[in-house]
């Protein structure tokens, strides 16, 4: 028998637990009257592709699920409340030398913990052109892109990864690095 305690071993108190968010998110799917809890994507067999050439002769995409600026749609900026109405439903892709708006007030995330004023926390743009400057990557692709978040995974598949996929091809794309919000 072993002399090692909770308290040596520097474990958490057995009431800090992660919060149970999977589980709530299917309570609050049957409690919104749908007849069945969420079920999220959750593949059996996930295939590998290996890449074509290094990754320092890459081009590599941003994807993320930041909203543009949505005119109408009330308070977008840094700590904004949740707000439904900033929320965008079709795959877009900007250039890389936009100065253009993003925000993340159309997604559900805990404000108490963030304040989302650091737009690299959610859109890592300067640390990808650093790894280029770096010669970590090839080069950064002219374009990012975005795509919704709107939990339909129908749609997710069967429409938004088909477009997002046209658009990465068109940039000549490698790699993508997903970014979610």
């Amino acid at each position: 028998m072993s002399d090692i305690t909770d308290q040596a071993l520097d474990f958490t108190s057995s009431h800090d637990v992660p919060v149970p968010y999977m589980q709530r998110l299917r309570d609050y799917y049957l409690a919104l009257g749908y007849g069945n809890p969420y079920r999220w994507a959750q593949y059996s067999q996930v295939p590998f592709t290996p890449l074509k050439r290094a990754l320092r002769e890459s081009r590599v995409a941003l994807v993320t699920t930041a909203a543009p600026y949505k005119e109408g749609a009330g308070d977008q900026g840094p700590g904004a409340a949740y707000n439904a109405a900033a929320k965008f439903y079709q795959v877009y892709a900007a250039s890389i030398d936009e100065d253009r708006f993003l925000g993340i007030s159309h997604l559900g995330y805990h404000r108490g913990y963030t304040t989302a004023e650091d737009i690299n926390s959610f859109f890592p743009l300067p640390a990808l052109r650093q790894a280029a400057n770096e010669e970590r990557i090839g080069e950064v692709s002219p374009r990012y892109y975005g795509t919704p978040t709107n939990r339909s995974q129908a749609t997710t598949i069967e429409q938004d990864c088909a477009d997002l996929l046209r658009l990465l091809r068109e940039d000549e794309v490698d790699v993508a690095v997903l970014v979610p919000n």
